[in-house]
């Protein structure tokens, strides 16, 4: 009678998702994303194929380097969960990766129902996703936690006090993203009459910003902090970084994780350095960052830990990145037709 096989775990993970496929969400000109994840995949030796998906796949950048692409409709359109779960189910995707900050709500809601078959979304629970889509929500939580954040205010339940605040300040959108409709204001002035949704005002920080990348694991376990100071940004997106070990914000991601224990798997913050008042945390994002791709390069490699944990393989999670690493991006083209 033969010897059975015995099989290591490895071996055992690679023939259970020899077909494993992950689908990157609004993936738009995420290509640098996709190749993070691909590298991770060559280096634990799993098969993958990547699922992109965007409202016009065949203006998307991300969407042309997949290995296939679909439509799909906006976050906020009714059937947009519905319409992944669809694509998730039919190709058989173990890991759905969101990559803007207003699909959260909704994915964070669906997340119990892509797992009844076996397909996780890399997506914390939904009181953390409305905590941290809420910023000044974000700032009460933090700051209860000990965490440094700057002066945060409704602009319509502080109109009336502004003479109590030191200008200029900061106005934003509560749940906005991109550096969407930011502006400096320097007196009462320059503030709007009305605005089309509602809109914080915000302690004005003077000096160098940070993106701060964290990893924390499925048992909750923050495993991994790297920053990367932001020396130029483009559409509220690092265009030219540099990684730098800081304590001081490896101490901010404890913090956060104190009051937000439910956080999992790849965030990041952005942190301002002020020359008065020190580091504040500004915002919190859930999901994979635009900077990303620095932090991978850097030997973070939050990617590979993901596909780790999806596919149950052993973990090489660390903090063991390089600092000075620099990235410098640039324009590329894909090309069809």
């Amino acid at each position: 009678m033969p010897w059975p096989i015995v099989l290591t775990v490895k071996e055992k993970a690679c023939m259970a998702y020899r077909s494993f496929k992950i689908l990157v969400s609004s993936a738009g000109r995420r290509v640098g994303l996709i190749e993070c994840f691909r590298r991770a995949a060559r280096a634990l030796d799993i098969d993958i194929q990547i699922l992109a998906c965007d409202l016009d796949p065949d203006l998307s950048a991300a969407c042309a380097v997949a290995d296939r692409a679909f439509a799909v409709p906006a976050y906020n359109h009714p059937g947009f969960t519905g319409r992944l779960a669809e694509i998730a189910r039919a190709h058989d995707v173990r890991l759905l990766v969101p990559t803007i900050d207003p699909e959260l709500v909704p994915l964070a809601a669906a997340a119990g129902d892509f797992a009844g078959f076996d397909c996780r979304v890399h997506v914390s629970t939904p009181p953390v996703i409305d905590v941290v889509r809420d910023k000044l929500e974000t700032m009460r939580v933090l700051d209860a936690a000990g965490v440094p954040v700057p002066r945060t205010g409704m602009l319509e339940e502080v109109r009336g006090e502004l003479s109590r605040w030191n200008w200029p300040l900061f106005l934003k959108p509560n749940a906005g993203s991109a550096s969407r409709s930011i502006s400096m204001v320097r007196s009462m002035a320059d503030l709007p009459e009305r605005t089309a949704e509602p809109m914080i005002l915000q302690q004005y920080l003077d000096g160098p910003e940070h993106t701060v990348n964290a990893f924390v694991d499925d048992g909750g376990t923050l495993q991994s902090v790297i920053s990367h100071r932001r020396l130029r940004i483009r559409a509220g997106e690092v265009e030219k970084g540099v990684t730098e070990r800081n304590p001081v914000h490896r101490a901010m991601a404890e913090g956060i994780l104190r009051a937000l224990p439910d956080l999992r798997g790849a965030f990041c913050f952005q942190v301002m350095d002020d020359r008065l008042t020190g580091p504040r945390v500004i915002e919190i994002n859930a999901r994979f960052g635009g900077g990303y791709p620095l932090v991978d390069h850097a030997g973070a490699t939050f990617a590979q830990w993901l596909l780790e944990e999806v596919a149950g393989l052993p973990r090489t999670v660390h903090d063991d990145w390089r600092e000075g690493v620099l990235m410098l991006r640039y324009d590329a083209a894909v090309f069809r037709g």
